[in-house]
């Protein structure tokens, strides 16, 4: 049970069912629920909300098997870091790049083969292989590699792969771009705003990084198609005057969708946090505001996504995970996604790596060529199990928005020392209550046009397939 404000109050159960209450229903039903009235009885009973129509059977096995159903995938999500290098030297890094020229700061053929046979040590089916850095398009012909590698391993069909890279695009050829579309690779790139803002947040020595990075994803488009190019934001202090101002940036460029995200905490960004830094208050005031101005869009009849509120929304409105690996408990840690960095080492998140490239070796799982179950029980993996599952942590184990949100120990180990952390300091707790607040806010207002946009996000549905609000046309 979690106090909304205003005289409301929300509670939940185990397997997401949800209701609004008011504060008198809330302390009727805290009460035995006989001053609630019949009907509203009946309606929470239906929703496993109360006691009176005793306990749902075989609850804990039908959560395993929707929300908790990617416990039996394992890391579906592997990331390969095939260099340090790259061009660009961002405010905000949250990792100690490499210059473009230095040697010793690119995974080897060798390294990248045995990450490969981690990959598919992975029992899930669906398998994500992403590509990171530095600037990966810098070792293109490494990307090449492993991605060849993969469907050759995978000649008999029996992983689902998919491919992602996270560039700057300034590097990628039309050869490369080629490959891209053969090969369906996704990518994504970092778009901080109108162009002054962007070439000061992230500046390359020609410092025309907003100038490249647009010309780029005009490229990629024409060669891939719309949808397999996105961009994102990361939302500095410079940023936060003007919600408005970044969603227009987005929109002019024709990009659909937003994801509305903070400065890192992680490795190098730390550093810069009294620059570039600011609180969770004034992050979700600026979240707030620009969600209403893409629900004000979207309802005009604009397509337009917030990415971060429809993995959400997922969660509350889906009975089954969004497969989002930050929002998991148990965490995504090891569970959900690997990370195979450029020097050989493997860690159970890219937050991890981060935290190890200023010097935090704690999360280092082994070497690439150790087999995944030995990177798996490792100690590193054995030290943040202590903070890997949300509804045995002191304070989430009460909170209504439990079922929809999920534990991140690498985050509290960096922050406060240990995978728990304290949860009444935790600036993720903040964050991620806050944001369900201004979700659920929404959902007990009730506008029909609101209620129809988040429809349409948490189905991946065309708002047009959204008839009335909750109903999706197939």
């Amino acid at each position: 049970m979690t106090d909304l404000g205003r005289d409301r109050v929300l509670i939940s159960s185990d397997f997401g069912d949800y209701a609004l209450l008011s504060r008198d229903e809330a302390d009727a039903l805290q009460a035995g629920g006989q001053g609630l009235s019949p009907t509203r009885r009946m309606d929470l009973a239906a929703r496993g909300l109360t006691n009176v129509s005793g306990a749902v059977p075989d609850l804990d096995e039908a959560v395993r098997r929707t929300r908790k159903a990617f416990l039996l995938e394992g890391p579906t999500l592997h990331i390969f870091v095939v260099t340090l290098r790259c061009d660009h030297s961002c405010h905000y890094c949250q990792v100690s790049r490499a210059a473009v020229g230095a040697a010793g700061f690119d995974m080897s053929l060798a390294d990248a083969d045995a990450a490969l046979d981690r990959v598919f040590e992975a029992p899930g089916r669906d398998l994500t292989i992403e590509f990171q850095g530095g600037e990966p398009a810098l070792r293109f012909d490494l990307v090449r590699h492993i991605v060849l590698g993969a469907k050759s391993r995978n000649a008999d069909g029996a992983k689902a792969l998919r491919f992602t890279m996270v560039s700057t695009l300034h590097h990628l050829g039309e050869a490369d771009l080629a490959f891209c579309a053969e090969h369906e690779i996704q990518l994504s790139t970092s778009i901080d705003g109108a162009s002054a803002l962007h070439d000061h947040q992230r500046p390359n020595p020609s410092r025309d990084a907003w100038a490249r990075t647009v010309e780029g994803i005009g490229r990629a488009r024409a060669a891939l198609g719309e949808h397999a190019v996105a961009a994102l934001p990361t939302v500095t202090r410079a940023a936060l005057n003007d919600p408005h101002g970044l969603v227009d940036t987005y929109r002019a460029l024709g990009l659909r969708s937003i994801f509305l995200r903070p400065v890192s905490p992680y490795g190098f960004a730390r550093k810069t946090a009294r620059v570039h830094g600011y609180s969770t208050a004034e992050f979700l005031a600026f979240y707030a505001q620009a969600l209403d101005y893409i629900l004000k869009l979207s309802a005009a009849g604009e397509a337009i996504e917030e990415v971060y509120a429809a993995i959400l929304l997922r969660h509350i409105w889906s009975p089954f995970h969004s497969g989002y690996v930050d929002l998991r408990s148990p965490a995504g840690a090891g569970l959900g996604v690997m990370v195979y960095n450029y020097d050989g080492l493997a860690y159970p998140s890219d937050e991890a790596r981060m935290a190890a490239e200023t010097g935090d070796k704690r999360f280092a799982l082994g070497r690439v060529d150790q087999p995944l179950d030995d990177l798996l029980a490792s100690p590193a993996m054995s030290w943040l199990a202590a903070g890997a599952v949300a509804e045995a942590i002191p304070s989430c184990d009460r909170c209504a928005f439990l079922p929809y949100c999920g534990a991140d120990p690498v985050h509290h180990a960096v922050v406060h020392g240990d995978p728990v952390g304290d949860r009444a300091a935790s600036d993720f707790c903040e964050r991620q209550t806050g944001l369900f607040r201004i979700l659920f806010e929404h959902i007990d207002k009730g506008d029909p046009e609101t209620l129809r946009t988040f429809t349409a996000w948490a189905f991946r549905k065309d708002r047009r397939e959204v008839r009335t609000s909750g109903f999706v046309e197939r």
